[in-house]
């Protein structure tokens, strides 16, 4: 009979150079890639998220608890007080130690968001695994820039470059390129925004910043004059400006939020007093900024 524990076999070999050694088993972990990997991964830490979730401990909206925000392996534990915070890192590390594993307190870092201008100086110590949580200012979360002060001027900025590096490789690497092939290209390349959806608290400056550089970027694939007029480019191209393609992003975060069957998204979406749906609604009502000076 089939012994089914061994049905996700795991065979590791190690290449040295031209020598590659006798194959042995990896007895934990998942596959990196692997079609079945990201199931098998929820199933294993749902568990922890449930009895998170459950305890009521932390940060709470319209009654919904919000004390666990999880992404594959990455975690973020919210809560109002450090006392609730200890009672949650307790309840992961508990976890942890039933099943076999141990966190990486290096990898984990302690933040604490102001209230307006006030923040404390001095907060007891946190810790995981025996070690004290090094406090930040700043960290980034799935690729997007958090800050203390909850502005978003330097995920804007994160942006920035990053637009600056593609625009760069694609006006190096495809100059040659045909007018279609490279306005194509502009828009897979220049138009993500990645987690822009998310900004609702910024400097005119930085945005412009990033709107001056999105202007440049088309310029400079297309070779025309860096002082050109940037809506008749647009409309020559037919590429959306900047603002028509931040709309977008909007309205597309918008619509996958209110058909989101998560919970969590549900109180985001129905909260319309809320910083995502005043960020949604400027971007489409003209008399309405979210800039600060």
């Amino acid at each position: 009979m089939y012994n089914q524990r061994y049905w996700y076999n795991q065979i590791n070999h190690v290449r040295w150079g031209d020598s590659i050694s006798e194959g042995y088993r990896l007895e934990c972990g998942v596959r990196q890639g692997g079609l079945s990997s990201p199931t098998l991964f929820n199933l294993y830490v749902n568990d922890l998220i449930e009895v998170l979730s459950s305890r009521h401990v932390g940060c709470h909206i319209d009654g919904v608890c919000f004390n666990n925000i999880s992404y594959a392996d990455d975690m973020a534990l919210l809560s109002a007080s450090v006392g609730g915070l200890r009672e949650l890192i307790s309840l992961c590390e508990q976890f942890a130690s039933s099943h076999g594993l141990k966190y990486n307190a290096k990898k984990s870092e302690l933040m604490i968001f102001r209230a307006g201008t006030k923040c404390p100086s001095e907060v007891p110590p946190v810790r995981l695994s025996g070690v004290p949580l090094k406090r930040v200012h700043r960290f980034k979360y799935l690729g997007h820039v958090l800050t203390d002060d909850l502005k978003d001027d330097e995920d804007i900025e994160r942006e920035r470059r990053a637009l600056s590096v593609r625009a760069n490789m694609i006006a190096r690497r495809f100059a040659r390129c045909s007018f279609n092939v490279k306005t194509t290209l502009f828009r897979a390349y220049c138009t993500t925004f990645y987690t822009s959806s998310l900004w609702v608290k910024y400097t005119q400056k930085a945005y412009n910043a990033l709107r001056v550089q999105y202007n440049n970027a088309l310029r400079a694939l297309l070779h025309l004059p860096r002082f050109c007029s940037a809506s008749g480019m647009f409309a020559e191209a037919r590429v959306d400006c900047f603002y028509a393609t931040m709309r977008k992003r909007a309205t597309s975060a918008a619509r996958r939020v209110r058909a989101s069957g998560s919970a969590l998204l549900a109180v985001v979406a129905d909260r319309l007093d809320g910083p995502f749906m005043g960020h949604w609604l400027s971007l489409h009502a003209p008399v309405s900024h979210n800039w600060t000076k």
